[in-house]
């Protein structure tokens, strides 16, 4: 990602998705160190000999094929080849610093308006809310966001008591970025966010944190129906990207 820190000069094998914030088609792609492994004499590296090379890559061969991938598909390299030759354009790398823009717009949003957030902020394209502050845990969370047609992950915190009922959610921003929003669009979010938080808290209270209840309590929920009409009126005004408006 032309945003971050190059891990290649750190690691000897990288890993990545190749959808989300590269905007390809979904998998995943690894990379990893060949050859002869550097020796290090005095302040110097220097290219060691044949018995001394990086073994990476039949073991990561095998572990992938054939026990975790299929056989390839063109049209799924055509794909990754089209994103990555996208990736190398000016064009997203403006992309990228307008997903950390975004990202840093929504973690101020959510922050002035009490909600604590995993180290204080982001530097990347995610967010981490814990929502225990709320007395909300990510997994009724992320429900009552997907009946309100807001997609994000519940994602365990820190110090969870396991990751059955994680504590977080995890919020991204490339997807409605690449929409077309911009800092002021996820002010808005942060109001719908918030608003969904005040939802399930409402839930909670009425039916409880157990699962059969507190789903019982979404059953015909205005509230609900409400803030799901306010999200789908909103993101109406933003192309799809693939879809003909």
């Amino acid at each position: 990602m032309t945003e971050c820190v190059n891990p290649f000069e750190f690691c000897d094998i990288v890993t990545s998705t190749t959808h989300k914030s590269l905007r390809g088609p979904r998998g995943g792609i690894i990379f990893f160190r060949k050859g002869s492994k550097p020796r290090k004499r005095g302040m110097l590296l220097t290219q060691g000999d044949a018995s001394d090379r990086y073994d990476f890559e039949e073991k990561i061969n095998f572990a992938v094929f054939p026990a975790l991938q299929g056989g390839p598909h063109n049209n799924h390299i055509a794909a990754l080849a089209i994103a990555l030759k996208q990736v190398a354009t000016p064009e997203y790398k403006t992309y990228m610093q307008q997903v950390k823009k975004n990202a840093q717009a929504l973690a101020s949003a959510l922050l002035r308006r009490n909600c604590r957030l995993v180290t204080g902020g982001t530097d990347n394209h995610l967010l981490l809310w814990d929502l225990r502050t709320l007395g909300l845990t990510g997994k009724n969370y992320e429900k009552i966001c997907e009946l309100c047609h807001i997609t994000l992950n519940k994602v365990a915190i820190f110090d969870d008591n396991g990751t059955i009922t994680p504590g977080g959610v995890r919020i991204g921003t490339p997807a409605m970025t690449s929409r077309g929003c911009l800092e002021a669009d996820f002010e808005t979010m942060a109001d719908f966010l918030l608003r969904a938080a005040q939802i399930a808290s409402s839930v909670q209270r009425e039916h409880g944190k157990l699962p059969k209840a507190f789903l019982k309590g979404l059953q015909n929920n205005k509230d609900i129906i409400d803030l799901r009409n306010r999200v789908e009126s909103f993101a109406s005004q933003f192309a799809m990207p693939g879809f003909d408006v």
